[in-house]
């Protein structure tokens, strides 16, 4: 594949060609930042693991070069850093034993730039060369801007494919904010309790994030128990470990629903929850 920059690369851990590897795709992840994938889409890492008709494909669209450092990695340049992380996603990739894991490259402020169409263009032509039935990527109420702005650029590059060319399902799931705070209707919940090892392993192979000073391994397993264990407070748990979603689907299906008043839709319904609750439990007027 041809893509915006140069230093762009298809990693294939199977060693089948590149166009073989794309096209056998049925899950596929869209993330800011190397090791986002891990944190957020480990229900399509764990449903294609040993599967021989399913198969996980990664993309992270930003080079890592800005990560935060410390001990070990503390003196090291932005290029040092770019090569580590890239080093590490590609060892998660291994062994997670993914289709293919694609690395765009961008810099955090070129993603940000709405009007740097390079990143658009390059999910549009990922998206042309397979057919995914299952997208997931960052939730629109993230606190990270680049991530939402990765976000952004994936809808917009669904929504200029064919009808029939999009996924049957686009996810925005949890990694700089969690959602917790959806309504029950509105929270789609992944039971991930298997595999629980190869979770571990997973988030624990960005060494240069944990050692760096991010304990994002302890963080996002304890954010998956916690998310089983108060999914429902009248009942027991039905599961050890689960991932929380937003629907996106609507945004890909009709081109003309705006993505703001979407996402404003979410909150209205959440603070209209919480004020219906306080106004039916609260004290009898005298």
């Amino acid at each position: 594949m041809k893509f915006d920059r140069d230093t762009a690369e298809v990693f294939v851990p199977d060693k089948i060609s590149e166009t073989q590897a794309l096209e056998r795709t049925t899950h596929l992840a869209v993330g800011a930042h190397q090791d986002d994938l891990e944190i957020m889409a480990v229900d399509g890492i764990l449903k294609s693991f040993q599967k021989k008709d399913k198969w996980f494909c990664g993309v992270v669209i930003t080079d890592g070069s800005g990560s935060p450092r410390d001990d070990l990695y503390k003196n090291y340049t932005d290029e040092m850093m770019k090569e580590v992380r890239r080093k590490e996603q590609k060892k998660a990739a291994v062994v997670g034993e993914y289709g293919a894991m694609i690395f765009l490259d961008y810099s955090s402020a070129e993603v940000k730039d709405a009007s740097n169409r390079g990143p658009y263009e390059d999910l549009r032509s990922i998206l042309k060369k397979m057919h995914p039935d299952v997208i997931y990527t960052h939730n629109l109420a993230d606190k990270h801007d680049t991530h939402v702005a990765s976000s952004l650029r994936l809808i917009e590059a669904i929504r200029s494919l064919p009808d029939n060319r999009r996924p049957q399902k686009i996810y925005g799931c949890e990694v700089w904010r969690d959602l917790d705070w959806l309504t029950d209707e509105d929270k789609t919940a992944f039971d991930i309790s298997g595999h629980p090892n190869l979770q571990v392993s997973l988030v624990g192979i960005f060494d240069s994030q944990i050692c760096g000073g991010k304990r994002y391994d302890l963080a996002t397993i304890g954010r998956r128990r916690a998310n089983a264990t108060y999914f429902a407070s009248h009942s027991t748990d039905i599961a050890t470990a689960m991932i929380f979603a937003m629907d996106l689907t609507p945004l890909i299906k009709n081109m003309e629903m705006d993505i703001d008043r979407f996402i404003q839709e979410y909150i209205d319904r959440f603070k209209q929850d919480v004020a219906d609750r306080i106004k039916r439990l609260g004290s009898a007027k005298k």
